[in-house]
């Protein structure tokens, strides 16, 4: 039997319960607290190795609380969790010490996994060292924002990118998706933070300007050249240089940026003599480098050089559980930016922006909602206003999952999948029906029951928990 003490936070009763059965089924020792006054109260008490804490409690903030917890045992493992992440809140969790930050909805088996493998290194004392001892200069990053895995995942990235000093990191993502947002919190969180952050976008400049704006010139290196000019390359000393759209680079240019990777000396065009120059370099791209480097558009030897530190940012399609939160935030903030007084969005609206691709991303999602706000009269955004390519995606999809439920298509079906009997019918015994036959479907795998109802598995296990359904899947009958 495990002795590792775990101690839960968070004001939802579902959350403590749903971390306390599964830690508890491990063998771990596990107490819960409600509040942010609970949970001091319990610490001495329970002394736990391990604390699990909520960022936003009803009566006190979380970070404080980590802040707290590490002051009493700076041995203690804290994992942070929030159902709404962004940029400056993640890195600030690190920043104060929590070893990992988890959004919600989270994966159980992806918590459990969490917490055995940071016991198992207890006695490293490595292992629990706080992120940025150094205060540092924090930017508006607010854009950043989302709870999904990936975009976690990305905040970690940054985290890394900025505490190492990072000399070489590409980015990738398609337009639109918030790359040199990335770019500017690496820069923000990092010790660099007080030098220059000075970008150039390689596709927009000539290629023949292109060499003067990275090196600069002598004076006379050229007609016109009347006086010293410092390229970018220079002026960063100590800072940043962004290199967007790297891609599409032009490959003289590929060879010079890559003799200055490995090795920093350069000449302003004209010059004679070398200048160093301490800077990072940060690329982006839409691009498939290892696609470019195949048809021979990309250097290869360059493209190993940058790929020391990549960092994805997934496409808006693929995190639609970033969507309401970032919705939210645009509301927030461009009634500020514009006086407006909009107090939300409706639930039908929050499902029309889910099923739409979002080819531009973020960036696309903004301006669909800055033009929604300027055309609703009423005091929440509704699908009313919305372009016409995202409703007509959305009655795809719902077309498309009537199809999938009935197996015929939709135009042979009576609006509907399913028709009430005549003496009517529980809803409590349809869902627990229904919850029967997923488990039954997938022999008892919760995970993938709650994936085919669209429902997370704390809200499965809750449901299964109400129902009171005790069925031991048909491979163990």
């Amino acid at each position: 039997m495990k002795t590792q003490r775990i101690l839960v936070v968070d004001d939802e009763k579902l959350v403590c319960w749903s971390l306390y059965e599964l830690l508890s089924d491990a063998g771990y020792h596990v107490e819960t607290a409600l509040s942010g006054t609970e949970a001091l109260n319990r610490y001495d008490q329970f002394d736990p190795h391990v604390v699990l804490l909520d960022i936003r409690l009803p009566d006190a903030d979380g970070i404080d609380l980590l802040t707290e917890f590490k002051t009493r045992n700076k041995d203690v493992f804290v994992f942070m969790i929030t159902a709404y992440a962004d940029a400056d809140s993640a890195i600030k969790a690190l920043k104060s010490g929590a070893d990992d930050y988890i959004g919600k909805p989270f994966s159980l088996d992806e918590i459990k996994d969490l917490v055995g493998k940071c016991l198992a290194k207890r006695q490293d004392t490595q292992a629990t060292k706080s992120y940025f001892r150094k205060k540092r200069k924090i930017s508006d990053l607010h854009t950043l924002i989302g709870n999904s895995p990936a975009i976690i995942k990305v905040f970690k990235m940054i985290n890394v990118c900025a505490e190492t000093d990072a000399k070489i990191v590409t980015i990738n993502g398609e337009s639109g998706t918030g790359k040199q947002l990335v770019a500017e919190a690496i820069h923000a969180h990092s010790s660099r933070a007080d030098a220059p952050f000075l970008e150039i976008n390689c596709a927009a400049i000539p290629e023949h300007l292109l060499e003067n704006e990275l090196y600069g010139h002598e004076k006379g290196a050229f007609t016109g050249a009347s006086q010293i000019y410092k390229g970018i390359f220079e002026t960063a000393e100590g800072g940043t240089v962004f290199l967007d759209e790297i891609g599409d680079m032009p490959l003289i240019m590929q060879t010079k940026i890559l003799k200055i990777l490995d090795s920093r000396p350069f000449r302003r065009l004209g010059g004679i003599k070398d200048i160093e120059a301490n800077f990072r370099i940060i690329a982006a791209t839409h691009q498939d480098l290892r696609e470019l480097v195949k048809n021979g558009k990309f250097r290869k030897d360059l493209f190993y050089r940058l790929n020391v530190m990549p960092i994805t940012i997934s496409p808006l399609k693929d995190r639609k559980e970033d969507i309401p939160i970032l919705t939210n935030y645009f509301i927030d903030h461009l009634n500020e930016e514009y006086g407006s007084a909009i107090q939300g969005i409706t639930p039908e609206a929050i499902e029309y922006l889910k099923q739409y691709s979002w080819p531009g991303n973020v960036r696309e999602l903004r301006n669909v909602i800055e033009r929604t706000m300027m055309l609703e009269q009423g005091p929440m955004l509704t699908a009313h206003f919305f372009d016409l390519e995202i409703k007509n995606k959305n009655q795809q999809q719902k077309k498309k999952s009537a199809d999938a439920v009935t197996g015929i298509p939709q135009k042979q079906q009576n609006n509907t999948f399913f028709t009430i009997p005549p003496d009517g019918i529980s809803i409590n015994e349809v869902e627990k029906e229904l919850i029967i036959q997923a488990l039954d479907r997938f022999h008892g795998n919760q995970t993938q029951a709650a994936k085919y109802l669209s429902l997370s598995r704390d809200t499965l296990r809750y449901r299964i928990k109400k129902h009171d359904i005790l069925r031991k899947s048909k491979r163990d009958n």
